[in-house]
């Protein structure tokens, strides 16, 4: 299951409701419906763009073209975009850099935003480094004015859910499937943890009679992306997950496919959850995106307002996903692994409130002046 709040408000409820179905008919009844009843704390740019779907999707709207399902392509980022955003979030593989390379003019376009007086912070599913870890590659990259406290990984929500939850006091392990970025975070918050990395090249003997013994003190089981993953880590996490009672079963997200080269995609953590709960039948508690953790914790730490949040990357069914359920402004960029052909489907439900071929295009229009000038 996707971690949630217990409890949320009506009006929550209403918004996050229709932030899902942002530019379709049934989202237009819903935000005239709610004006109606004279909730007047709705973004009133959203119930606008909401409203304007009810003419042809063909036709100009306000900030953008719609080509096909309703969705619209970013035109005047800077009449009817940029100022409605304070908060930036940012999705790294795909959106930032792909592989070990960083996306061409997305250096300028940070600085850019900074300018503007934007507040930014980057949230990536991969798992394989901490925050610290992240920070060193942001700096290979020449992004080195990204501080640590933008960089926010599901390393990080894997340990702030083990936190919130206070496993420590349980005197419980955690068992990892994964890379030093768990670890790392593990340790910042004092819980302790084995497997990882140092069971890479294990292989367990399975001779006549053999069997794999297992800690009966493991309390959760963290799986999150690994090259080394061995018939070992899947045996010895099916066992504590089915036989040490209360055992959880997290995983830091289920991307089906991740980028580990610029030339190519890679076999994402979803090939890694998916087997565990092939040998488990147990669905796992996912602290990434499109889980609600992070975007909580982040506005309740930093006290930041849901409404002016933008969230910015790649994939449909976790990023656009992640920002349509939890009340955020939502843009897919073409840079990742989504092509326009996929957003523009009949097939695909999850609408953006804009799309665009990169985060360069945040500037478009101030681009377009710039050559009518030449």
């Amino acid at each position: 299951m996707n971690l949630s709040k217990s409890a949320l408000t009506t009006l929550v409820g209403l918004i996050s409701a229709s932030s899902t179905t942002a530019f379709t008919p049934s989202a237009s009844r819903a935000a005239r419906s709610i004006a109606s009843r004279g909730l007047s704390s709705v973004n009133t740019a959203w119930t606008r763009r909401a409203a304007s779907t009810v003419s042809s999707s063909c036709r100009n709207v306000s900030g953008g073209t719609a080509l096909k399902a309703n969705v619209l392509k970013l035109t005047e980022p800077a009449k009817d975009f940029l100022p409605n955003v304070d908060v930036f979030i940012f999705d790294c593989d795909g959106v930032i850099w792909r592989g070990d390379s960083v996306i061409e003019g997305i250096p300028e376009t940070l600085a850019k935003l900074r300018s503007l007086g934007k507040k930014m912070y980057f949230v990536t599913n991969n798992s394989t480094k901490s925050r610290a870890g992240y920070k060193k590659k942001f700096d290979s990259l020449g992004l080195s004015d990204v501080p640590a406290e933008e960089i926010f990984s599901s390393s990080f929500a894997a340990a702030a859910y083990l936190e919130q939850t206070k496993f420590k006091d349980s005197g419980k392990k955690v068992y990892v499937i994964g890379e030093v970025g768990i670890q790392e975070e593990l340790d910042l918050i004092g819980v302790d943890h084995f497997g990882g990395p140092e069971d890479g090249g294990k292989k367990p003997d399975m001779g006549p009679g053999c069997k794999l013994d297992h800690d009966p003190d493991v309390g959760a089981v963290v799986v999150g992306f690994d090259r080394n993953i061995n018939y070992y880590k899947i045996q010895y996490a099916q066992l504590c997950i089915n036989e040490n009672p209360g055992c959880e079963f997290i995983a830091t997200n289920t991307d089906a496919v991740t980028h580990l080269t610029d030339a190519q995609e890679w076999a994402g953590n979803g090939s890694m959850v998916g087997a565990i709960k092939g040998c488990t039948g147990k669905e796992p508690t996912v602290v990434g995106k499109p889980s609600p953790l992070m975007i909580d914790y982040l506005c309740e730490k930093l006290g930041l307002d849901r409404g002016r949040i933008c969230m910015v990357g790649d994939r449909l069914d976790t990023d656009v996903l992640f920002g349509t359920d939890n009340g955020l402004k939502s843009v897919l960029v073409l840079s990742g692994v989504t092509t326009e052909e996929k957003l523009l489907s009949q097939e695909n439900t999850i609408t953006p409130d804009f799309y665009a071929d990169s985060i360069v295009d945040f500037f478009v229009d101030e681009t377009a002046a710039v050559e009518a000038k030449a």
